[in-house]
């Protein structure tokens, strides 16, 4: 990636393309978290929610989807490896453990939007758009099963200028 006069971080499509496939690792992490928490919760409190999640995990399915055919129009592959699913005994934990993933999602998934306005990529910031409002639905769910208030989304960390995450620098 460069910076532009301004001293803000150019994306690039292959960049753009390395994250997209991070958030459908997410979107493979989600699936099957919600398809195992949606068959193990136990008790009364929780048969409403876990209904709730079957329907969750085919719209993450939807998801994992529109971002693979995005990837692809880039010019990419999409990944194949989702990211590692906490499991749990406790109910809150897993639900708890959704929330959190459901707030990075939708806070990676607003950076991305930028990114690829920054490109020109217009499609795939309405893409995820609507992906968003589901993710946000999401959160509404799992928190109202928390007894909570919807937490804020977590703010992806800022990359230095012009470096790759560790991770990618491998």
């Amino acid at each position: 990636m460069s910076t532009n006069d301004n001293g803000e971080t150019k994306i690039t499509r292959e960049r753009l393309v390395e994250l997209l496939n991070e958030d459908l690792a997410g979107e493979y992490q989600a699936i099957i978290a919600y398809v195992v928490y949606s068959q193990v919760l136990k008790g009364a409190p929780y048969m409403g929610i876990a209904k709730e999640l079957e329907v969750h995990a085919a719209e993450e399915l939807s998801h994992a989807i529109k971002i693979a055919k995005q990837i692809d129009y880039l010019g990419g592959m999409p990944a194949v490896t989702p990211k590692p699913v906490k499991t749990s005994k406790e109910a809150t934990e897993m639900l708890r453990a959704d929330l959190q993933n459901e707030r990075e999602t939708v806070g990676r998934y607003r950076e991305r939007i930028r990114q690829a306005e920054a490109l020109g990529e217009f499609a795939l910031s309405e893409v995820l758009r609507g992906i968003i409002a589901q993710e946000q639905e999401h959160e509404i769910d799992l928190s109202t099963a928390l007894n909570i208030e919807v937490p804020p989304p977590i703010e992806p960390k800022k990359e230095p200028r012009g470096e790759k995450p560790a991770a990618a620098r491998r």
